[in-house]
């Protein structure tokens, strides 16, 4: 039973570590900072500039793509 009570209780421990740590890493915040923390208008500027610039340039190398495309035709 005390075997069963440690396991139990460290699963619970790993999980919520391992939520805590997942939840930052996702954000793009240190591994082990506050993951309630409020992000600053900084922060989610630099985000949302940062996946602009990655849809722009998908946009533009399949244009490109397509340039080519029609240009072989």
């Amino acid at each position: 039973m005390k075997t069963l009570k440690t396991f139990i209780i460290g699963l619970i421990i790993g999980a919520l570590l391992g939520f805590w740590t997942g939840y930052n890493k996702g954000r793009g915040a240190g591994i082990f900072s506050n993951p309630f923390k409020e992000r600053t208008v900084t922060e989610k500027l630099k985000t949302s500039f940062g996946e602009g610039v990655e849809k722009a340039g998908k946009n533009i190398e399949q244009m490109g793509k397509d340039l080519k495309d029609k240009m072989e035709k």
